[in-house]
């Protein structure tokens, strides 16, 4: 029914939807994501830190993310998700 376009369905997605070239994929912080799996993708963040941020993978080992923190602190450059799988070593 949707397909039919049957009235009283939720519109369907145009061309008129789109975001703004210019914002989009930015996340509400202003920066664009870049997906780390280790240290030398960090390093390709060095000469562009005021447009982009990283985001460890999720297959990255807790060991692996501390390090990739560390070296983002060094290279002045942002990460989402620095804060993951950390809680549990502290606890302990």
């Amino acid at each position: 029914r949707h397909r039919r376009k049957f009235k009283g369905l939720p519109p369907h997605p145009n061309v008129g939807y789109g975001s703004n070239k210019k914002t989009r994929h930015m996340l509400p912080n202003g920066f664009l994501k870049f997906v780390v799996h280790n240290i030398a993708d960090l390093d390709l963040l060095m000469m562009h830190n005021r447009k982009y941020c990283a985001e460890i993978a999720h297959n990255v080992a807790t060991q692996n993310r501390k390090a990739i923190v560390e070296r983002a602190a060094q290279l002045n450059v942002c990460v989402i998700n620095k804060a993951a799988r950390l809680r549990s070593e502290e606890d302990e």
